[in-house]
Parts: C-alpha cells; sequence; structure tokens
C-alpha cells in the first residue's frame, strides 16, 4: 500500500483462479458463468442508456460482479442477503423478476416501491433480499437482526450483508460485528474492497494493511479473498455460511476488487490513476472466467459469442418495455394511506370483570405489568437493551424477566443504540416484535438513523411491515441535568412512519405498551421518569389495549381546555383543581399519542370551551405544542374566544440544580398562564 496521501494503493498482482473448478459439475460451471454475465451484459445496457440519454442515473458494479454473483450463488436460498447499490448480480442470481427490476431502476410504473425510492433501495421478503437506504452501514446491523431471527427459529439461515470499504468506518460496522461476535450470530460480512469511497482512496479510509484484520479485534475469522475470481468468492462464502451454520458465529470477508467506472457515471474517474484501470481490466472477473471456462474445454468463442446472442435481445426487450412505461401516479390520499401498516389486530378493552378487580399501581410497575403481558401473549416478543436480563434494567422495568421468559427473548446488548435498533430491525422483518430498551431517552441520539430512515420509511417504500417498539424513558425534575432528563418528542413527531405515544397514567402505560406490541409499526413509547414512582392509579389485571391515535378527557369543563401529555396532564389537573376552588371550571384533554394525534377530541373540547392552552415539558421553540397550536387556531377559530396559548420550558438546555430546573420548567407558570387566558 502505498504511503502517500492521496494515492491509491497499487493494485496486487492476481493470482491464478484460486480453483480450477474441478470441485464443480461441467453444468454448475455453466450456470455460474450465466449468472455472471447476465449483469455484466444489464451493466452494458445501462451505459448505452446513460451515453443515450435515456438513462439519468447508475451506479456501476462493472468489474465487481464476481462478489454479487458469488455470495449469491454459494448461499442457500433461504439465507438472507443485504446488497448494496453496485450489486444487481444479487437481484439477477436471486431470479428477481427482470421487468419489475428494469421498471423499478428507470423509475417506472410497475417497479418496487410504487416510485418512491430508487435503484436497489428496497426489499424483497420472499426473495430474502433487504436492500439498502443510502445512509452507509445502516443495514449491517439489520443482518443480525435477521441472523438473530433464524437462531431464535432454530433454523440454519445465515445472513450475508454488502458494505463497500468506506463504510467500514461508520459506527454501524463497528455495532454490527462486535454484536454479531458476541452473540455468535450467523453473519457473514462481506466487504467489497474497490479501493475508493467515491473519490477517497483507501490509503485515507484506513491504516490498517487488510480491513480483514480488524475481524481479530471482535473475535472473529477475518479473510482477505481475491474479489474478481468467482470460485474464490464461492468458497470462501461457503466455507463462511458453514462454519455460521455450526455456530461458530460470523466471519469477516474483504474481497479485493476495483470500481471500474465513477461512483457514479456523472462523478466520472478523473481522480484515479489510468494505468490502475488498464491493470485491473486485465484481472476482469467475466475474462477470468471465460479463461477458465475455455481451459476446461467447457467454452469456445463460438460458445461465448451464442450465449450473449441470445441474452442480449431478451434484455433489450424488456429494457424496452420497462422505458416505455408510464411514470408511476398516484394521489395524496394513497401515498398517505401507505404510510404505515394496517394495524391487524384491534383494541382490546378490559373486561368488566378486570376493572372491578383492578388495584393500585404505580406508573413504572404498570409498565412493566403491560411487558409482561405482550410478552406471555407473544412468543415471538423479544426485549434487548443495556443492563435489561438479570439487572431489570436502570428503572428495574424487566426485573425478573429473565426468570419467566429466559435470556434469548431478554437480551443484555453492548453499550449500542444504533445497533441494537438495526437488529430489531430486522427481527422484526423475519415474524418477531423486538422491543428495544433506551436506558435514558436522552441517548436516542445515536440511533436516530436507524429510527428515521429504517424503521419509519420502510412500510411506505417497499411494504415490509416493521412492528418494532421503542421504550423511551424521558423528562426532567429529577435533578439529572441536561443528558438525562430531555424530552425527545418534536425531534420524532414530524417523521412520516413512525407512531409515538407518551402515557400519562399507569392504566394507559399498561394499556398503550400493549397495544404498541401489536400495531405493527415502530412505536415510540415516552414513559416519564418522574412518574415512575410518583403517578399512581387503578389498572385492571390481564391483557388489555388502548387506542393508539386516540385522546381521553381526564377532567370536563367548560371554561377552557388544557392540552398535554405525559406528566404535563398532571400538571393541567393540579391547575384546574386550583382553579375550581375560584369557581373556574377547566377541561383537561390528555392526548396520549401525539403521532397520529386525535385531531377530533381535541377541537371538540375546544369548541366546547372557547379557551385552549397547549402546556409540555419540552422548550416551546420548536415544541409539539405549536403543531397542536396551529391546527386549532386553523380549525377552531370561529369558537375561539381568545388566542391559543402555548407554554413551555425555556429554551436551555435542562439545567441539574433542582432550583434552576424548578426555573427551566413551565410547571410554575401554567397557573398563571391559565388565569391570564380565562380573564383575555
Amino acid at each position: 500500500m502505498s504511503d502517500a496521501v492521496g494515492a491509491a494503493p497499487p493494485a496486487a498482482a492476481a493470482p491464478p483462479s484460486s480453483l480450477d473448478g474441478a470441485s464443480f459439475s461441467p453444468e454448475r460451471l455453466r450456470q455460474l458463468y450465466r449468472a455472471l454475465l447476465l449483469p455484466r451484459l444489464i451493466e452494458e445496457k445501462a451505459l448505452l442508456l446513460l451515453r443515450q440519454g435515456r438513462l439519468s442515473k447508475w451506479f456501476s458494479g462493472m468489474g465487481q460482479e464476481a462478489i454479487a454473483v458469488g455470495v449469491a450463488s454459494a448461499l442457500d436460498a433461504g439465507d438472507w442477503i443485504l446488497p448494496m447499490h453496485r450489486n444487481l448480480g444479487v437481484f439477477t442470481t436471486r431470479d428477481v423478476d427482470l421487468e419489475r427490476l428494469f421498471r423499478q431502476l428507470f423509475g417506472k410504473d410497475g417497479g418496487l416501491t410504487k416510485g418512491r425510492d430508487r435503484t436497489f433501495h428496497f426489499g424483497l421478503l420472499e426473495k430474502r433480499i433487504v436492500g439498502m437506504i443510502s445512509h452507509l452501514g445502516a443495514m449491517l446491523p439489520v443482518a443480525d437482526g435477521l441472523a438473530l431471527a433464524a437462531r431464535l427459529k432454530g433454523e440454519a439461515q445465515v445472513a450475508a450483508a454488502f458494505t463497500g470499504d468506506g463504510a467500514t468506518s461508520e459506527g454501524d460496522f463497528h455495532e454490527a460485528a462486535n454484536l454479531a461476535a458476541v452473540w455468535k450470530l450467523p453473519v457473514v460480512f462481506v466487504i467489497e474492497n474497490n479501493q475508493y469511497g467515491l473519490s477517497t482512496p483507501v490509503a485515507e479510509q484506513y491504516a490498517c494493511r487488510d480491513l480483514a484484520d480488524r475481524g481479530a479485534g471482535y473475535g472473529m475469522p477475518g479473510l482477505v479473498v481475491d474479489g474478481n475470481d468467482l470460485l474464490a468468492v464461492h468458497r470462501a462464502v461457503s466455507d463462511a455460511a458453514q462454519r455460521a451454520r455450526r455456530g461458530d458465529g460470523p466471519t469477516l470477508l474483504e474481497f479485493k476488487t476495483f470500481r471500474m467506472r465513477g461512483h457514479e457515471e456523472a462523478s466520472g474517474t478523473a481522480y484515479v490513476p489510468r494505468e490502475l484501470f488498464a491493470e485491473w481490466a486485465e484481472k476482469d472477473p467475466v475474462l477470468r472466467f471465460e479463461r477458465l471456462l475455455s481451459a476446461r474445454g467447457l467454452l469456445s468463442a463460438a460458445d461465448r459469442d451464442a450465449l450473449r446472442a441470445e441474452m442480449k435481445p431478451r434484455i433489450d426487450s424488456l429494457v424496452d418495455q420497462a422505458l416505455a412505461a408510464p411514470d408511476p401516479a398516484s394521489t395524496a390520499a394513497k401515498e398517505l394511506a401507505d404510510v404505515y401498516a394496517p394495524s391487524p389486530v384491534p383494541p382490546l378493552p378490559p373486561s368488566p370483570e378486570a376493572v372491578a378487580a383492578a388495584r393500585e399501581m404505580r406508573y413504572v410497575d404498570a409498565i412493566s405489568d403491560g411487558l409482561r403481558e405482550a410478552m406471555r401473549r407473544n412468543p415471538r416478543a423479544v426485549l434487548m437493551g443495556q443492563d435489561i436480563a438479570e439487572y431489570g434494567g436502570v428503572f428495574k422495568v424487566t426485573e425478573g424477566f429473565v426468570a419467566e421468559f429466559g435470556r434469548d427473548r431478554v437480551r443484555n446488548t453492548p453499550l449500542i443504540e444504533s445497533g441494537a435498533i438495526g437488529a430489531a430491525f430486522g427481527l422484526a422483518l423475519d415474524g418477531f416484535v423486538p422491543m428495544v430498551e433506551m436506558q435514558f431517552g436522552d441517548f436516542i441520539t445515536c440511533g436516530f438513523n436507524q429510527i428515521v430512515n429504517n424503521l419509519a420509511k420502510t412500510h411506505y417504500r417497499w411494504e415490509a411491515a416493521v412492528p418494532v417498539v421503542v421504550r423511551v424513558p424521558v423528562g426532567g425534575g429529577l435533578g439529572a441535568g441536561p443528558f438525562h432528563s430531555q424530552n425527545v418528542e418534536a425531534w420524532f413527531t414530524s417523521v412520516a412512519g413512525l407512531k409515538v405515544v407518551a402515557p400519562a397514567s399507569p392504566y394507559d402505560a399498561k394499556g398503550l405498551l400493549t397495544a404498541a406490541f401489536v400495531d405493527g409499526n415502530p412505536v415510540l413509547y415516552l414513559e416519564h421518569k418522574l412518574l415512575y414512582r410518583s403517578a399512581r392509579g387503578k389498572v385492571p389485571p390481564g391483557y388489555y389495549s388502548v387506542p393508539i391515535g386516540r385522546a381521553r378527557v381526564a377532567r370536563e369543563g367548560h371554561d377552557a381546555t388544557v392540552v398535554s401529555y405525559g406528566v404535563g396532564v398532571g400538571w393541567g389537573l393540579e391547575a384546574a383543581e386550583r382553579l375550581a376552588a375560584e369557581g373556574r371550571d377547566v377541561e383537561v384533554v390528555d392526548l396520549r399519542s401525539l403521532s397520529p394525534w386525535d385531531q377530533e377530541t381535541v377541537l371538540s373540547s375546544a369548541r366546547k370551551t372557547g379557551r385552549v392552552l397547549v402546556v409540555h415539558e419540552a422548550p416551546a421553540t420548536g415544541g409539539f405544542g405549536g403543531e397542536l397550536a396551529a391546527v386549532i387556531g386553523r380549525e377552531a377559530f370561529e369558537w375561539l374566544d381568545a388566542p391559543v396559548v402555548r407554554l413551555g420550558a425555556l429554551d436551555t438546555p435542562v439545567p441539574f440544580s433542582k432550583p434552576l430546573e424548578e426555573v427551566f420548567s413551565p410547571r410554575s407558570r401554567l397557573l398563571p398562564a391559565l388565569r391570564e387566558l380565562l380573564a383575555y
């Protein structure tokens, strides 16, 4: 490797094929050649379309086909593959319908995402393919979840996850590799080292000689493989898959190759020394395999030309059909309808007998009770998080769960957020309902990408349901300072595809949590830490659920309405009681759900009282209350007798000192603000 900054490493002399094909039948070798040739011919067609101006964008994998084809051909049909944007050969080798694939690649009607995402950003669960998002490295933890699902089902499936050399610098690479090694998951990590991350050579990406050397640091084998040798790829993946199926854990495979085109065609290759192209052209995987077959007497020049003449007309025809297809068409109603997966289970209220048998319970105990009921009801519910097993979590919500449900279903993770959420995504794709506990809600920032780009957008993009619950302890009032006291709802309520709930009472804490487990969508469950041991209320025994998206009137009134959620509901009830002594009757609406939120109940109350105050513990600027106030002000304008009032915390971080936190909090300002509203 060159030591010069900015210089590309010289390509090592390519060894001859590590296998002469003797272990493969002639028919199998011919099949592999056809599989290798198909993506190459499609690539050639795509480049022609680009030159003709009929295709706007293309991420070429020309010269790297042996890796995609070798991986896909070495694995069983039931194994998972998580490809990247240069891995056309995965899709063709898995026999994805080419007409639909071309329509997808050209952004036409009849593609695999209804025009909602581009190129290979989709999955096909029936083909055991889970496609990428643009945030590189993000799919690696998802492979961990798919592998864990196989383990929990007692199946011998493997998950192979692709990444480029550049994305090995991402945190998700580390978290995924470490988690897979710690849990000994059947994962094959496939690094396509094509020497450049867009324009940046690997000399500026990492300092080690080979990325495969990192495997030792995680406690897994790391192997460097000639990525342009189809049979070497096939053998390496077969060996790694066999190791994984034996229960010996993951393998890190680094396939050395070279990117013969630009990152995408518009970016060009001016930054690459010209001599490297000539050098690597001699190592072209298609040419090398043709030479091997020719040496075995299995492929003549006439055979080669005949096969191309057979395959190209079909490609041309399918491409022409795809290009002639109409652009996708839709309506606002159709687009909105596909943001969420249909919720398969209707709400189940408690029985009259259960209501009669309700006992007083703390908020934290109601959460624990709801978790137990969800786990008992669904054997595929799995809990993951830091310190949640024998220790029971930092707030003891899962105390005793290991004894009842076992360590397979109550799993300590390493100190990770993104990796755990990504793994939960993988579990969900294969039929499980995982829950990830954020130790503190503030730490959710470390898993932000997985939540807003993987969990939230998947159903809209390619119609896969993602039933993941993320429990998020939030809020202040405990003197915990800036990094253990934040309210995070405003970071997520504008993200289409997420559901966000924030219970205020023990009854709802249990019922909303059980509802989250059967909703079929990613649900952020915001549980306020101050309420854990201060809020008490009657909670029915057994299983019941509270409908997500439906508010409740916590106190009837006719003079004004307080709208809140979580800890703010209790503040509203306190203020209403104080004002009742002064002869004023204030209604309190508990939203319970923030996304979606119950406009009908809120607007009905606003029209009844004519005065509305929205309060939350989070800072006012940019807070969710702004959305509430805007809708109320627009939709209930004719019934309002005063402007809608918004009340939130100061626009500062949450201070540590109790006296300072009282200044920060809107709690002490609520009663004066209500009096001012009533006097307007």
